[in-house]
This record gives C-alpha cells, structure tokens and sequence, in this order.
C-alpha cells in the first residue's frame, strides 16, 4: 500500500493542477505606429474614406461582370484546392482535440501453441481491454489544441486570400479582355480612316496632283494601321481564354457575354478606401500571419511541457482459457488499474532545446507578421498612387485626342481646298492615331489600376459562396 502512494498523490496533484499550461500565453501584437490613419495617397476626388465594399466588383454597375465574378468564386479551381486545405487543417484541429479522451483498446485472439513449456500445445482463447487518459497535467494537450486551432484559422484566412485574388484576377481578365476590344475597335477606325485617305490619294496622283511620295507615305501608314488589328485580337481572345480557366472551365468555352465586350468596365463614382486601421483587419494575408504567430506561440507551450512528467491514467483487462466458455472464469482474468508516470528527466537536454527551437520560430512569426502589415500598407499606398496618376494622364489624354480629333477635321477640310500639303495632312492623321490608341492604352491601365485599387483593400472574401472541394476516387 505504501508504495502505491507515491504514484496517488502524483496522480491526485496532476488532477488538481490540470487547470495550468506552461509556456506563454498569446497576446495579439500591438499595432504599430502610423498604421491606423488614413492613406496619403487617398488625397483627392477618385477616393473617399468610406468602407470599401466587400463586393467591389459591383460598383462597376455590370451585370456581365458580376455573373463572372460569382462564377469564378464557386468553380475556381485554386479556390478547391484552398478549400481542401482548409478542410484538412480543421481535421488536424479535431485530431488534436482527441487527445482531451480517454484512448481503448479491444483485443481477441486463438493462438496455437504452448503457454508454458510444461503445459501441452492447445489452443489458447484470450480477450482483452485496455483503457488510458492522459492527465493533461501541464497543459501539453491544451496548447497542441490551440496551436492546431490557430493553424486552421490561418488556412482559413488563406483561402480568403485565394478569393480576394481569384475576384482580382477574373475583373482583370474581364477589363482586358474589354479594353483590349475597345483597342481593336480603335485601330479599324484609324485603318478605315487611313484607307479613305490612301484611295484620294490614288486618285489625286492618276491626277497628276499628288506625287508618288505622298502615296507611298500614306500606303506605310496604311500597313501600320492594319498591322495592329491583328495583335491586339489575339491579346483579347488571350484575355479571353484566362477569364474562361478563372470561372473553372477550359480555355475553349470562352463566356459568350464577355466576347462582345469592347470597352472596359467604369466606375460611376469615387473608391471608398477606408482607412489603415481598417485595411488591416480585412485583410486576409495579415490574419493568416497573426494567426501563424499565435499557432508558433502555442507550440512553445507544446514543447515547455516535455520538460515535465507525464501522467497517464490506465487500466487494463485481460482473460485466457483453453476454451471460450472459460473466458469468464476468476481464476482466467487478470487486471490492472493505476497511474503511470514517464519523464526523461534528469536528460532534459532535448526537451530544452525544443523550446528555444520553438521560440526561435516564434519570434519569426512576429518578425513576419511586422513585415506581412507593411507590405500591406505598402501595396495600397502604391496602388492608391499609381491609379491617382493614371486618372491625371487619362484626362490629359482625352483632351489632346479630342484635339487631334478637331486638327484632323480641319486639315483634312484645308487639303480638300488647297490651303495645306499632304505632308500637313499625313502629320494630323498620324498624331490623331496615336491620340486614339493612347487613350485606349490608357483606359486598359486605368481599369487594371482600379481592380489593383481593389485588390491591394483586401475585400471580395466576406459571405462568399462556399466552395466545396472535388472528392478524390
């Protein structure tokens, strides 16, 4: 009886003080400074400090655009792949979870043979049980659960950067598909414009008016204009096929809506942007890293804890007999009930190790989680910056090709009469076309510079669709 002492009152003590966990607890880091203000790129009427709307693509007013977007976010085929994660880092959370049970064991067998070199060779008929809990004494359990907990809310917050990114890149694809259509229509006006130009011409030189210069002058334009149609389809029909892989189908099942598309989608209104602050609690990449933090947190916990015993709670139940009916028999069963304590101290050289591995890890983590914040701020800073000047440069572009538009007019109603060269022409012609295709340019930018606007805020996760991932077999 005396030695069963040691083992109850160990037993009783790791019960009393099952409410204790070593190792630190996790606290979320504080904001650094000048990260909660407002944006210093978001001066200006193209913006405005309202929330950003979580469904951003809908400020554009397309219906076309919205029913890609929706489709992408169901059949995306990155987003399964995220969705599976997830799927396995909450079962990882429930593995860990187990562990707070009781572990048994049944067992049944007939062996053939002897027991005792004495006794003769028969057939032996066993059963047995066998029942064990862990006395979550310094918390392993508990912090193997939080770290595991942690993680899954990570993959969590990765599969909504996978959506902010497959939004982004779907009304991406869809702008240049558009703009790039809009291009294309641009430069069959400047051919059709040219083409008229280079037939006068035709006739002015069986005239006698016009030199062969002139016509040849006009026929390199003409080649140039013509030149351009071609690659700019193969840019759309190349936009075309990556919004049709984006929505989860192949290449050659282009969306019908979207191949008619031959201008860029616009905002009717500025872009609510928020503030710092805000900025970082939406998005998911600086979730997915604080959560890592506290997952890399948790497991110093899981690693102190190796520096103490275990103990384990078991009891074992087992019966054999030359025959079934014996299996109930006193004299045929044996059994066990007790603690059991296992420590590899005074060798702990290990288990410390562990915990500076873990620290080290730890502090990473926080060194990472600083760094994912910045790089945050940094994006939107730029993106909030680049479309700014963007806007500067599209208004400077649509006043000089309304320009080129008035010149062209008027030189082409001056060379009718006399009062101007060809060369005069051919110059208004030539800076018309390149007004024309400038501006196209930079509607295409100015649409990748909003949906960069958009992306860099970190909305388009909130209450989306659940995307379920394919079974595999």
């Amino acid at each position: 009886m005396r030695a069963q002492l040691p083992f109850l009152a160990i037993t009783l003590a790791g019960l009393v003080t099952a409410g204790c966990a070593v190792g630190p607890n996790y606290h979320a880091p504080a904001a650094m400074p000048d990260t909660s203000g407002p944006f210093v790129s978001a001066a200006g009427p193209a913006t405005t400090a309202a929330a950003p709307s979580a469904a951003w693509w809908r400020l554009y007013q397309d219906p076309v655009l919205d029913k890609l977007v929706q489709q992408a976010l169901v059949e995306n085929t990155d987003l399964k792949v995220a969705a599976a994660n997830l799927a396995y880092a909450q079962a990882l959370t429930s593995e860990a979870r187990a562990g707070f049970f009781p572990t048994t064991t049944l067992s049944a067998g007939a062996p053939y043979g002897k027991v005792l070199t004495t006794s003769p060779t028969e057939t032996t008929y066993e059963a047995g049980f066998v029942a064990a809990y862990q006395v979550d004494l310094f918390g392993r359990i508990r912090r193997g659960v939080e770290a595991a907990k942690a993680n899954a809310q990570a993959v969590q917050a990765a599969e909504n950067a996978v959506r902010v990114t497959v939004a982004a890149e779907t009304a991406g694809a869809y702008a240049n598909a558009c703009a790039y259509g809009e291009e294309a229509q641009v430069a069959r006006r400047s051919l059709e414009t040219t083409q008229q130009t280079y037939d006068i011409l035709v006739k002015q030189r069986g005239l006698g008016s016009v030199s062969d210069l002139d016509v040849a002058r006009e026929a390199t334009l003409l080649d140039q204009a013509r030149a351009a149609v071609p690659g700019l389809e193969g840019q759309r029909r190349a936009a075309l096929f990556e919004l049709a892989v984006l929505t989860g189908k192949p290449p050659a099942d282009i969306p019908a809506e979207a191949a008619g598309c031959v201008a860029p989608p616009r905002l009717s209104q500025a872009i609510p942007v928020g503030d710092g602050a805000a900025l970082l609690r939406r998005r998911p990449d600086v979730r997915e890293s604080e959560r890592q933090l506290a997952a890399a947190t948790a497991r110093i916990g899981v690693a102190a804890a190796d520096l103490y015993p275990t103990v384990s709670l078991a009891g074992s139940y087992n019966a054999a007999a030359p025959n079934t009916s014996g299996l109930g028999r006193a004299s045929s069963i044996t059994f066990g009930v007790g603690p059991l304590v296992t420590w590899s101290f005074p060798n702990i050289l290990v288990a410390r190790a562990h915990v500076k591995e873990s620290s080290a890890q730890a502090s990473a983590a926080l060194a990472s989680f600083d760094g994912v914040v910045l790089q945050a701020l940094k994006e939107t800073e730029q993106a909030l910056t680049t479309y700014q000047a963007e806007l500067q440069r599209h208004d400077a572009l649509a006043s000089a090709q309304a320009h080129a538009t008035e010149a062209f007019g008027l030189a082409r109603s001056q060379y009718r009469l006399g009062a101007i060269s060809f060369l005069d022409l051919l110059t208004a012609q030539t800076t018309l076309i390149a007004a024309d295709q400038a501006l196209a340019g930079s509607d295409q930018l100015l649409a990748a510079d909003q949906v960069a606007v958009f992306q860099a805020l970190g909305g388009g996760w909130q209450d989306a669709p659940k995307v379920v991932p394919p079974k595999a077999g």
